[in-house]
């Protein structure tokens, strides 16, 4: 553990040292190699691994700079940083997440999705999803979150090979397309040997918590070589429960809230996006739900 501290403090200072100096971290490699490496082993390899200290992780989905501050203020670990979460995410703005990077603590990892939809690409999307990985590498994203089918429901791990090239060292999460796979197991090994370093899922139902029997038989089956992260539907309320239930240690939530839309003039009859949603409320991370997640968690922890 101690020598786990001394490498973190030497990767701290060198990050320091690098931003100062106004040179981009992942591009480092050639003149600090040992500082790269230790970044590498440290905060991407281990990602996948299971430790055998108990050490449990919730990571906030945001898709905006008041959502992110909510994150890192409540004491999450990660961000997955997004926007249009109504639809279930797409490939954030460049600008919000350099925005967000300058002023947060915690690791960001990006949701690269080009639409709403299946996730079924064309060859141009996934041209798009490559370039825009090597876009958050080179910004110093930590991490970005990926996902691929084949018209028959299963993992296309041609496409998937692709992203998992352009991210080039990243953590990299396999998202929720897992929960539409026509077959949990085969897209566990599927993820597994592509090199994925976790997967978010619900257990292929809608919510977590209704999933847990696969999301147990996931977390046993994945033997250490992946994470299994939970997700859809969680709260601080029921984090005790999926816990008990599966044992998994890695939480995806939102933690939203619905903020009223400062518009005093509201214009009646005329509708900008889904008809079943209003211009004039927003979603957005309730700091307090994320304090009581990351609480819940650290009590789990010391339990």
């Amino acid at each position: 553990m101690e020598n786990e501290k001394s490498r973190a403090a030497a990767l701290f200072f060198s990050w320091v040292f690098l931003e100062k100096k106004g040179k981009k971290f992942h591009n480092s490699m050639e003149k600090f190699p040992l500082v790269y490496k230790m970044y590498i082993s440290l905060y991407i390899e281990g990602e996948g691994k299971e430790s055998n200290m108990k050490k449990f992780t919730l990571e906030i989905c945001a898709d905006s700079f008041e959502s992110a501050k909510a994150a890192w203020e409540g004491g999450a670990d990660r961000i997955e940083l997004c926007q249009n979460l109504i639809i279930g995410g797409t490939t954030p703005s460049p600008y919000l997440f350099r925005q967000i990077r300058e002023k947060n603590p915690i690791r960001i990892h990006v949701l690269i999705r080009p639409r709403f939809g299946d996730f079924l690409y064309s060859e141009e999307e996934i041209q798009v999803m490559e370039e825009e990985i090597k876009m958050y590498r080179e910004m110093g994203a930590e991490g970005v979150v990926i996902g691929a089918l084949t018209p028959e429901g299963r993992l296309d791990k041609a496409q998937l090979s692709r992203l998992m090239k352009a991210a080039d060292g990243m953590s990299v999460t396999l998202h929720r397309a897992f929960d539409m796979c026509r077959d949990p197991r085969e897209g566990l090994q599927d993820a597994i040997d592509l090199g994925f370093h976790r997967i978010l899922t619900s257990g292929q139902k809608n919510s977590a918590l209704e999933g847990w029997e696969v999301l147990s038989e996931l977390r046993k089956e994945s033997a250490g070589k992946i994470r299994i992260m939970a997700g859809a539907g969680v709260s601080p309320r029921n984090i005790p429960q999926i816990y008990e239930k599966t044992g998994i240690m890695e939480y995806h939530m939102s933690g939203k809230i619905t903020v009223e839309s400062g518009m005093k003039y509201r214009k009646e009859g005329v509708s900008m996006g889904l008809p079943s949603f209003s211009e004039y409320q927003l979603f957005r991370t309730d700091k307090g739900q994320v304090e009581k997640a990351a609480a819940c968690l650290r009590s789990l922890e010391e339990a």
